[in-house]
């Protein structure tokens, strides 16, 4: 087997079969998505809970044809084309689906097309999608509230874009309605005292920074927001903005059209970290980058195959939870990548040499029940 044989498998996963969701195509990696949805079915349907994220990788060349675009990056590269990536999990974790869109696609015009898509080709009918803030629009919770049956959801808010949250909603405590909107107050103690730490950080070099001048502060993000205009057009700190600021300190808020209590809504969604280490897994540990392809289906194939990878990584660790065993995960890839195989000849006789198992690739072999060769074999 020659690399192009592995290049033009990845192009045939990304390879187009019809429409798709929001401009992109439906290709054949969609129905081994589907399959293997199919052969889990049983596990998702004791849990309507969809999880949704996106994030954007970024291209050392041109990004293909039409996926490579410039964009929001959240890997901090805007001088990059890059493209957008949706991952849905279920509540065990499971990755679900992946969605491929051009780099400049906003985020909230993502979420519905894969809820679309789930009703459509995994037949999926009752479900509720826990999404981060920025994921949704107004338009989006309405449509979803418009399907039959109803989508429902849990998402995060932008507490300071949106004037309710701060008028209303964080006068209370724990749970609020306003106007038929349930929204759920939650305070994490640990960020609450980062954000204190934070803000006095940089309070300080303010007050230091306009001791000596003020006529540098405003191109500066985090000063910029503490600051006012005086008399003679000086800067100032603006001590009714600090307090502002003080009333977000560990809070975060969500939405919901649920009827489970404010814990349980809390603990749902935090469980949305699973799709962000699915990311920073699949960035680092898979190496989904660099990506250097030139065409879109070879691009899409690529991804694809890290998203394979992860289905693989979530489904022998909940084996390895099943079996009680516990492992760090860069040590299992780093015992398996060095487990390797020789052949040697002997007085005539040909043998094939295993090495150890080294880091906690043996609990990913129990767990796996695969039965490793001898430490050394005679072969005919």
């Amino acid at each position: 087997m020659a690399l192009q044989h592995l290049y033009r498998a990845m192009a045939w996963l990304g390879e187009e079969i019809g429409e798709g969701v929001l401009g992109t195509p439906r290709c054949t990696k969609d129905l081994i998505e589907e399959a293997l949805f199919d052969r889990g079915r049983d596990l998702f349907s004791e849990v309507g809970l969809v999880f949704f994220d996106t994030t954007s990788i970024y291209f050392e060349g041109t990004g293909g044809q039409n996926i490579g675009r410039h964009g929001h990056s959240k890997d901090h590269r805007p001088d990059l084309r890059q493209m957008v990536v949706g991952v849905a999990l279920d509540v065990h974790g499971r990755p679900i689906c992946c969605e491929m869109w051009p780099g400049n696609t906003a985020d909230a015009k993502s979420l519905l097309p894969v809820v679309e898509r789930m009703r459509a080709k995994f037949r999926v009918r009752e479900m509720c999608v826990v999404a981060d803030r920025g994921m949704v629009s107004e338009a989006t919770l309405e449509a979803l509230g418009r399907m039959e049956p109803a989508v429902h959801y849990i998402v995060g808010v932008r507490m300071r874009r949106t004037k309710e949250i701060g008028e209303v909603v964080l006068r209370r405590v724990k749970e609020v309605e306003v106007e038929g909107r349930r929204y759920i107050v939650c305070l994490n103690e640990e960020e609450q005292r980062k954000d204190a730490h934070d803000r006095a950080c940089i309070l300080e070099a303010l007050r230091e920074q306009l001791r000596r001048g003020d006529k540098s502060l405003i191109g500066n993000k985090g000063y910029r927001r503490f600051l006012k205009i005086e008399g003679g057009g000086h800067f100032a700190i603006d001590e009714k903005q600090v307090a502002q600021e003080e009333r977000y300190d560990g809070l975060f808020v969500l939405r919901t059209d649920t009827d489970h209590d404010a814990e349980t809504i809390a603990r749902v969604y935090k469980m949305l970290w699973m799709v962000e280490d699915t990311f920073r897994t699949a960035k680092s540990i898979m190496e989904t980058r660099p990506i250097f392809h030139k065409c879109d289906q070879t691009i899409r194939g690529h991804v694809f195959c890290s998203f394979l990878a992860l289905v693989l990584k979530r489904e022998l660790e909940i084996r390895m939870e099943q079996k009680g065993l516990q492992a760090e995960w860069s040590e299992v890839v780093r015992g398996l990548d060095n487990l390797q195989q020789v052949e040697l000849f002997l007085q005539g006789s040909r043998f094939l040499l295993r090495s150890q198992l080294k880091g906690d690739a043996s609990q990913a072999i129990r767990a796996a029940e695969v039965a490793l060769p001898p430490v050394l074999r005679e072969i005919a």
